[in-house]
């Protein structure tokens, strides 16, 4: 049987899950994180996971990896030496921005650095106008003295974003042809090519992404493609932000589409769950080492914004406009806060327990791992209250130092509120579990959903130990913890299909636009779809172009995405598309206006290589089962025996009554009193109040 691999990289663990296609049997390795060299932790934990699961490699199907390069590197502002060229006129474009701010009455926040230093933004003569007609004809005399200024400069990248390239390209066009010409190892990253929208800030913004995190990308990608290709596994496929993976060459044409490509995998895979489940409403909540992420699958449909920063300050709420770099690519609405296991606990100058958004990350890591750490963490709390084994985790792989976790939590925390540890350990958790809850309702009550009609769905390492409490918070009736939650992220890498978002505005009164106009666009964006699916080598039985267009009403600012049908466009198809778009907008916003005019602005298309089904499971055997007690703190009782169970050995149909622990090579399951578990026909845990 094939296996199917998937890599999440973490900020304390790098996740490895293999699965294998026809019986969906699991496979999991965990490895510490290097953030000296990411690549180093995945080499490690594939050699470790095809080792212990006696996996050939020719055995493999596929190799998906989810990467953190492309957001480390713009919030560590660590990117490439890059520049930008804009119309004459506009050399400051990117220091325009919108007038959105994270904080209303804050009069003296500072905006996010430009990723370009001012020295390097260049003009040229062109202009184009609103209609697509061009005003001022391209100063081809300029171009010599623009390319012996970036070769002076040493610049590695640059991007170039002129007004209005969206109608018409061919000035933009002609300045990359000669600078690719002139300068063959300089990256050159073109507005239309990198998003043919509207929007001229929000298009430079995110052709400059591209150019700042592109050789740092592509440097990344090229040696852990020549490991993981000397181990003789298949092509490296990488994780887009909007739940689709693609390959290493479609990821260097559009470095933007690897944000927050390791948690759209985990929502990618509750959604699959979902699916085998019967559950289609779900709230997906990812805990791991230095964040927590939540988003909300409704009627089994993710949620996808194209309205997302990137880049912003390390405690910015990354939901809100004004915090980073708006990107203009389809991203899986996520809720993100900095709470995860490696989040540390301090006090503000005010006397005010904080905990994050400062992790402790893989190294030194939490004080419990014995690593060098001496701040409290949130694995040192949970280690304190018995949430966390005090000897060790990952079935014994990784020693535990309590006496480290209650030293920290009582020296940086105790000692200031003159609290035991065990008091100042959950006066952590209770602010942490705080943070966490504001994420969920964010993606649910704020999203317009009553989060008592959904199920939580809990992965990551510490999500289920904090997820029923979570639960109880929000009035949620059932947590549901997958097999393997420590690597569920990564089983995600294994389930999605090949995805290649692509974009083409067309402003244009939807009544009276020509459908052969549509039709046109469509079909060029459907030829570059199908060239790439073919390039990746995608039988046609399994290829999928997906149409959709952003309507809205005349005069207003912002649009609504609206599927449309595979069929020829004609004038029944878009009255159709008008009606559909009626109907979205009342269902949104509470009210609709038939009598008003729609507009028709971007058409977009998805070419997808669909990929077969997998269905997890993961079954139990009772010669696996260990029971023992340890002490566990809960708010009903304080500290009491518990008895500790390792998942392993629990069998389908078995129920356990809480106050309970379920430990698992990757992850702890915390079920409180009044909670009740049920091991269903799949080896999900479905824990419910009772």
């Amino acid at each position: 049987m094939p296996w199917r691999i998937g890599i999440d990289i973490g900020g304390t663990f790098t996740d490895v899950a293999l699965v294998e296609e026809g019986t969906g049997r699991i496979g999991i390795a965990k490895v510490l994180t290097t953030p000296h060299d990411f690549g180093e932790a995945v080499i490690d934990g594939i050699g470790r996971g095809l080792a212990e699961n006696a996996i050939d490699p020719a055995d493999v199907a596929l190799l998906s990896h989810a990467t953190t390069v492309v957001t480390n590197a713009l919030l560590e502002k660590k990117g490439a030496k890059a520049g930008f060229i804009a119309t004459r006129g506009f050399r400051d474009l990117l220091e325009l921005r919108r007038s959105s701010r994270p904080d209303l009455y804050d009069l003296f926040q500072d905006a996010p650095n430009v990723l370009v230093a001012r020295r390097y933004r260049y003009e040229i003569t062109e202009r184009i106008d609103a209609q697509g007609e061009v005003v001022t004809p391209l100063a081809e005399d300029e171009l010599p003295a623009l390319i012996e200024a970036i070769r002076s400069a040493g610049l590695q990248t640059v991007a170039v974003s002129f007004l209005f390239s969206f109608l018409n390209d061919t000035h933009e066009r002609r300045v990359g042809e000669a600078l690719r010409a002139a300068l063959p190892d300089v990256g050159v990253f073109l507005s239309c090519e990198v998003l043919p929208e509207i929007r001229e800030f929000e298009r430079a913004s995110t052709t400059a992404v591209c150019a700042y995190v592109g050789p740092l990308l592509a440097s990344y990608l090229d040696r852990l493609s020549k490991a993981t290709t000397a181990l003789g596994l298949p092509p490296l496929h990488v994780m887009g932000s909007s739940g689709g993976v693609f390959d290493i060459a479609e990821g260097l044409r559009m470095p933007a589409m690897a944000v927050e490509s390791g948690p759209a995998a985990g929502v990618i895979a509750a959604a699959l769950a979902g699916r085998q489940l019967d559950r289609p409403n779900l709230i997906s909540f990812d805990m791991g080492g230095t964040t927590a992420k939540a988003s909300v699958i409704v009627n089994g449909e993710i949620a996808v914004t194209a309205e997302y920063e990137v880049g912003g300050a390390a405690n910015a709420r990354r939901w809100m406009h004004g915090t980073g770099h708006p990107i203009r690519v389809p991203v899986i609405d996520l809720a993100e806060v900095s709470a995860g296991g490696g989040s540390i606990a301090w006090v503000d100058p005010g006397g005010a327990l904080k905990v994050g958004p400062h992790s402790a990350g893989a190294a030194p890591g939490p004080a419990a791992y014995g690593r060098g750490g001496v701040h409290p963490t949130v694995t040192d709390a949970n280690v304190v209250l018995g949430y966390l084994d005090r000897h060790a985790l990952l079935g014994g792989g990784l020693p535990i130092d309590a006496a480290a976790a209650e030293r920290a939590v009582l020296t940086d925390v105790g000692a200031h509120y003159g609290l035991s540890a065990a008091d100042a350990a959950e006066r952590i958790v209770r602010i942490v579990n705080s943070n966490m809850a504001q994420a969920l309702r964010i993606v649910s009550v704020e999203r317009g959903h009553d989060p008592r009609e959904f199920s939580l769905i809990a992965f990551g390492g510490a999500g289920p130990v904090h997820a029923v409490a979570l639960a109880e918070e929000l009035g949620i009736p059932e947590v549901i913890v997958p097999p393997a939650p420590g690597a569920f992220s990564a089983l995600g890498l294994v389930a999605t299909d090949l995805k290649r978002d692509y974009a083409r505005t067309l402003y244009a009164d939807l009544g009276s636009v020509p459908p052969e106009r549509v039709a046109d666009i469509f079909e060029t964006m459907e030829a570059a779809g199908a060239a790439m699916l073919e390039a990746a080598g995608v039988p046609a039985e399994r290829r999928a172009l997906v149409r959709s267009a952003d309507v809205r009403y005349r005069r207003q600012a912002y649009e609504l995405n609206i599927p449309m049908s595979g069929g020829p466009i004609t004038r029944e198809a878009l009255d159709a598309l008008a009606a559909a778009f009626h109907g979205r907008h009342e269902q949104t916003y509470g009210h609709a206006n038939r009598a008003e005019g729609v507009q028709l602005v971007t058409l977009r298309l998805t070419a997808l290589g669909r990929r077969a089904d997998l269905r997890l499971a993961r079954s139990g055997d009772a010669a696996l089962a260990k029971v023992r007690k340890r002490s566990v703190w809960f708010a009903s009782s304080g500290f009491i025996d518990v008895e500790v169970h390792w998942r392993d050995g629990l069998i389908f149909g078995q129920q356990l009554t809480g106050p309970a622990i379920i430990e698992a090579l990757d992850s702890t399951v915390v079920v409180p009193p009044r909670w009740r578990v049920l091991v269903d026909g799949m080896g999900y845990l479905r824990i419910t109040p009772g």
